[in-house]
């Protein structure tokens, strides 16, 4: 223990945390409190995790969830999550020097050509259509919903986003959109259904590509609507309105600029662009390297920062920047009750390793986004020129209708 005491001290400066080695002995750290956490105790049942805790904390924590060598005894797996998160947040200590080494590699970790980009998508996309069907809505948007009013299920705050993104792209019959990463296709067929436009949806996912084309048959939008496997980079054409939603986490910053290029490129000058994203609200970062390894290989979540440079040099404008706080939060919230609510089917699908991975990637993503600086956040984008009205009451004056 002689790694690991020291450790824990040095980690720890607010909440409670009490961790029982694999000897049997109890250390306890109590710093200031956080407001509604409860306190935590978890159990070591393997003595490596006494060093290899220290020695790499962002991958040896989620890996001992996943095999079942560290448990909650009080508290939550969430309230664990969130007290480290807190605490990383708070400032430099040694659970972060391996990230900052690999903010050196950052680039390379995103270095998503289209055959990287495809396998990445792979990795996490393409898991069972009845896996996703567990947790998210009838519509499947896997993505950050919009909470306006308190109370909101999860079904009708994905419908208000999905509504407040539609009137930010001024909709209007007849008009022509490419939803990039469109998923399981249910913003797409969500526009052709509401504004009788005509959509092109492209994913880099065989089984969303393969839900998307059935749901659009399946409702008789498939002359309006078509879903195409096929990369942004590759894309011809041009379009009167983009959209993008949760797909630009996986682009890599070194690829932003091609990605605002292609943008402007594939943009009719008098169209508008809606980008949809996480965000980091307090500077550029790295990946955690737990969620790299099992969740997002060559995911990253931006900061504000590192993406306008880029939409400056492309020639589009940004006109209007939205930072939904606190969104994401909720919605991994409900998302995370609703899988533990029909986890033995998920365990039937998969596997008990498997369950207890999207319990940690769940919890510990709510707790980024509740306490350490993660946030949502939309842009729109046009040419300079473009005939876009004056105030931005158009995106609030249907809201409520």
């Amino acid at each position: 223990m002689d790694l690991f005491e020291p450790f824990l001290r040095r980690v720890v400066h607010a909440g409670h945390l009490t961790i029982v080695d694999a000897n049997g002995k109890r250390h306890s750290v109590e710093g200031a409190p956080i407001a509604d956490l409860n306190p935590v105790t978890i159990r070591l049942s393997d003595p490596s995790l006494h060093w290899r805790i220290p020695f790499n904390p962002s991958v040896t924590v989620g890996e001992a969830y996943m095999d079942g060598t560290l448990t909650i005894e009080e508290g939550t797996l969430y309230d664990f999550l969130a007290l480290a998160s807190d605490n990383l947040s708070r400032g430099p200590n040694c659970a972060l020097m391996g990230e900052r080494w690999t903010a050196f590699m950052k680039r390379l970790q995103q270095f998503n050509l289209l055959a990287a980009s495809r396998r990445n998508v792979a990795h996490h996309y393409n898991l069972s259509e009845d896996f996703y069907s567990l947790f998210l809505d009838a519509d499947r948007q896997y993505s950050c919903a919009y909470f306006p009013e308190s109370g909101m299920t999860l079904e009708e705050a994905q419908l208000a986003k999905k509504r407040l993104i539609m009137r930010k792209l001024l909709l209007e019959p007849g008009l022509s959109v490419l939803d990039i990463g469109c998923g399981w296709g249910g913003l797409a067929l969500s526009m052709a259904r509401d504004y009788d436009v005509e959509v092109t949806g492209i994913t880099l996912s065989v089984e969303q590509l393969k839900v998307a084309t059935r749901r659009a048959e399946e409702e008789g939008l498939s002359r309006r609507v078509k879903f195409l496997l096929t990369d942004y980079r590759e894309l011809p054409g041009r379009f009167d309105r983009i959209v993008s939603v949760g797909m630009f986490e996986h682009v890599g910053v070194g690829h932003f600029g091609t990605f605002f290029r292609r943008l402007r490129a594939l943009l009719k000058e008098n169209g508008v662009a809606l980008l949809h994203s996480m965000g980091r609200s307090e500077g550029p970062g790295v990946t955690n390297r737990w969620i790299r390894k099992y969740i997002f290989p060559g995911g990253y979540i931006p900061a504000l920062s590192e993406v306008l440079p880029s939409i400056e040099r492309s020639g589009l404008l940004v006109t209007d920047i939205e930072i939904l706080r606190r969104h994401y939060a909720r919605t991994l919230r409900l998302w995370a009750e609703r899988f533990a609510q029909r986890r033995a089917e998920a365990a039937a699908i998969y596997d008990e390793r498997f369950c207890r991975m999207w319990e940690f990637y769940l919890a510990g993503s709510e707790a980024a986004f509740r306490h350490d600086g993660l946030m949502n956040f939309h842009l729109q984008l046009a040419y300079p020129d473009a005939p876009l009205p004056r105030s931005r009451d158009y995106m609030l004056g249907s809201a409520r209708r």
